[in-house]
């Protein structure tokens, strides 16, 4: 496999991502803001990423783990695409709290999709990897939950005022974010 192997799919994924982000736009005009906003941000972070010499990160994988990490993310995170419309659309015009519970979580099938194709991916690699990527995941886990925590002071202090909904959306993909950094600065440390 050549060195950027990963940065083909990425770009991949960044360019779904940010369709994403612009078809939200057009055909649900009364989704928050943060919404779009949140996706083409992951678009971005991650077009960059594909884009830089972090690409190579996952480079010492076996290129079957490589291929098969590749395919479950890609229709992990289309699924997730996909679904994230259909039920901001579908939500709209429900109006039973349970069959709107029921669409609203519809998007999270495909994120335990991709969760699971993390695992797997991680299983796979060797110790040293292993080793990588545990500590990209607890610094991320760390400064994320650090921040989570400060904003919540801060909101309770009454200095800022963020929708819960939208705090609690961001999480995951800042946890993501992190790690991806978390990920190549600790990788710099073995080499």
């Amino acid at each position: 496999m050549t060195r950027y192997a990963f940065r083909t799919p990425m770009l991949a994924v960044a360019a779904m991502l940010m369709g994403a982000a612009i078809v939200l736009r057009m055909l649900v005009p009364a989704a928050p803001m943060w919404a779009p906003a949140l996706i083409l941000l992951s678009a971005i972070a991650i077009g960059m990423v594909a884009l830089t010499r972090y690409a190579a990160s996952c480079e010492n994988a076996p290129p079957a783990l490589q291929r098969r990490y590749t395919r479950e993310m890609l229709i992990g995170m289309g699924s997730y695409t996909v679904l994230l419309f259909v039920s901001l659309l579908w939500l709209r015009e429900l109006e039973a709290p349970a069959l709107r519970a029921v669409v609203a979580l519809l998007p999270v099938a495909p994120i335990a999709l991709v969760l699971r194709a993390m695992v797997r991916f991680i299983r796979g690699v060797d110790e040293l990897q292993q080793r990588i990527e545990l500590e990209a995941i607890c610094i991320a886990a760390a400064l994320v939950s650090f921040a989570y925590m400060t904003g919540g002071f801060l909101q309770a202090a009454r200095v800022i005022d963020v929708p819960s909904s939208a705090a609690m959306l961001w999480v995951f993909p800042l946890v993501c974010g992190t790690y991806g950094v978390a990920k190549s600065v600790v990788a710099r440390r073995y080499r």
